[in-house]
């Protein structure tokens, strides 16, 4: 391809609608452009990425035994209906009606028209196992929608479901995707840690998320890991042991109230009474489904609004605003404790919170918190559920060794459905003894746009991008740097028609530009193998050869030029 007849519209500056590093690359290296919030053009360069992204799912999907379809974007509001998620997915859903006023919904997923599908199609057990996939859009209307391609309401996405007639051949299906997840990132040189997830409003057993670990401000998700057994879990999902050594009170002690001016956050009141944080609980008042709730957690830990929302089953949580929290305490936001509170509301408390003896709580007025309150004798938990979010320091549920928290991007994910979508949509088979069963099913998603973003937040450097090699739009750019020399022009069009012929993708800056803007905008762009044809090494019948994530350059001879860019793209990742 030629740079000159190719649509490559490289910008100098940063852009201020971009947040990230790798949202920033794809707009000034001229990848994709805005059309409305959330919703992108897919410029030439990067539908070629997404092109051989896909490509490389698909292949591995076929070689998994998946069979590709395409479902349609649009669908009956009545199929949500029936599986209960019309009303549960919440304002992520974007409705519309079609000209005879039927509910209509453009998918942010295609659970339910996979097994409306399978419902009206299969009938024995005979049928099964199956595994149906598709590379299609999606729609999802993000409140907020940011960071380009990472968190956007129209994106492209690789599901696939698989239906089962019993949980061993489930599992049996379950790993095959598994395997073929990995296979997937690792031809797309991306190194994922596979963890254990929430379900979410997806619902089943159990699911995992395959995370792409990064020390950039992308790092969306927290990862709670064990270096020495290998357990890691999102830390929405972990479980942990607490390795803070705290022991409780021996000895139970009468309540006391006391004033507290000034000291309303748990750093305040530790410093005011001269007490660890590990002695305070906390109460915090959120709004599930439209109804006050109080979280008690430890002091020192933080809460994690996912475990709450799970607990509760809600479909909505947010925190409690101060009129709120002045309704059901009496008092302003920061003295909220479970000791008579002015309504009677759920009291969900973590066990962590549930051990601490004789703890300090906020009193429900003002500037005021009590001392030695115990769970039971001067209050009653609705629930002692996990709440609490894992953290460095934690020790490993599996083993005892201490756990790293590490940031990273999920694109991938899987779950373990069940029956909910079969026994609710109708999708069953019959039994070897003629018995009537509902499929077992799982749901398998891969971001095909949203990956190779996450991507350029492990590969790139201050000039730009450094894609791999197998999802890079191209893998070479010649640039000559005077394309008016008819040696150099005539060199670069052998160069190009040789590696060409030889199979390999790659683009020529055939602009007439001054060098420095044709380095610049290569750098800018991260193709993996630049060679660069300039009048001094020319002369001696060679030309320079880098890679671009290295400062290192070789000479190679012109007849030399494919077997060495070949030799050099077996060494890249």
């Amino acid at each position: 391809m030629r740079w000159s007849k190719y649509y490559i519209p490289t910008l100098r500056d940063d852009q201020s609608e971009a947040e990230l590093i790798s949202h920033q690359l794809l707009l000034r290296g001229g990848y994709i452009r805005k059309l409305a919030s959330g919703v992108y053009f897919y410029l030439p360069l990067m539908q070629r990425v997404i092109d051989k992204f896909s490509n490389i799912v698909r292949d591995e999907m076929n070689k998994a035994g998946a069979l590709e379809v395409t479902m349609s974007v649009l669908c009956p509001a009545e199929v949500w209906e029936k599986s209960g998620r019309y009303q549960t997915y919440g304002p992520l859903m974007m409705h519309l009606k079609d000209r005879h006023q039927h509910d209509m919904l453009l998918c942010p997923t295609h659970e339910e028209s996979a097994t409306s599908l399978i419902a009206g199609e299969v009938r024995s057990y005979r049928q099964l196992p199956l595994n149906l996939y598709q590379i299609q859009v999606k729609f999802r209307d993000e409140i907020r929608p940011r960071f380009g391609l990472m968190r956007g309401r129209e994106f492209i996405m690789k599901d696939a479901y698989t239906f089962d007639a019993d949980e061993e051949s489930f599992a049996r299906s379950y790993q095959g995707m598994v395997d073929a997840y990995y296979a997937i990132f690792k031809r797309a040189g991306l190194d994922v840690l596979k963890v254990e997830s929430d379900t979410g409003n997806m619902g089943g057993k159990r699911a995992h998320e395959f995370m792409l670990l990064v020390d950039t401000n992308a790092g969306e998700e927290k990862i709670a890991a064990c270096e020495s057994c290998g357990y890691a879990a999102n830390v929405e999902k972990s479980k942990f042991k607490d390795g803070s050594g705290v022991k409780p009170d021996s000895e139970i002690k009468e309540m006391e109230s006391i004033d507290t001016p000034g000291a309303a956050t748990i750093e305040e009141v530790t410093a005011f009474l001269k007490v660890d944080a590990t002695r305070l609980v906390k109460t915090l008042l959120f709004v599930a489904d439209g109804k006050p709730v109080a979280a008690l957690v430890r002091g020192d830990r933080d809460l994690n609004e996912i475990k709450l929302k799970r607990a509760l089953g809600a479909v909505e949580l947010e925190m409690a605003d101060a009129d709120i929290v002045n309704q059901v305490t009496g008092a302003p936001v920061g003295f909220a404790g479970p000791v008579g509170l002015r309504q009677e509301i759920p009291l969900l408390v973590d066990p962590l919170a549930v051990a601490v003896k004789n703890c300090v709580v906020g009193a429900n007025e003002n500037e005021k918190h009590i001392l030695n309150v115990n769970i039971d004798r001067d209050f009653k938990a609705t629930q002692v559920v996990d709440l609490s979010e894992a953290r460095a320091g934690d020790l490993c549920p599996e083993c005892g060794e201490v756990m790293v928290v590490k940031d990273g991007i999920e694109v991938g994910n899987t779950f373990m459905l069940g029956t909910k979508y079969s026994e609710a949509l109708g999708a069953k088979f019959l039994d070897a003894e003629g018995n009537e069963n509902p499929c077992i099913m799982g749901s398998y998603g891969i971001g095909i746009t949203r990956t190779p973003q996450a991507a350029l937040e492990r590969f790139h450097d201050e000039k730009g991008i450094i894609w791999p090699k197998n999802i890079a739009p191209f893998l070479v750019e010649i640039v000559p740097l005077k394309m008016e020399d008819p040696a150099q022009a005539e060199a670069a069009e052998k160069i190009y028609q040789d590696l060409t012929s030889a199979g390999i993708d790659v683009l020529i800056d055939d602009r007439d530009e001054r060098p420095g803007v044709k380095f610049n905008d290569a750098d800018l762009i991260g193709l993996p193998i630049r060679l660069t044809i300039g009048a001094k090494s020319l002369k001696n019948g060679k030309v320079e050869v880098k890679t671009r994530a290295s400062s290192d350059m070789n000479l190679v001879a012109l007849e030399d030029v494919v077997e060495a860019v070949q030799g050099l793209a077996e060494t890249l990742n």
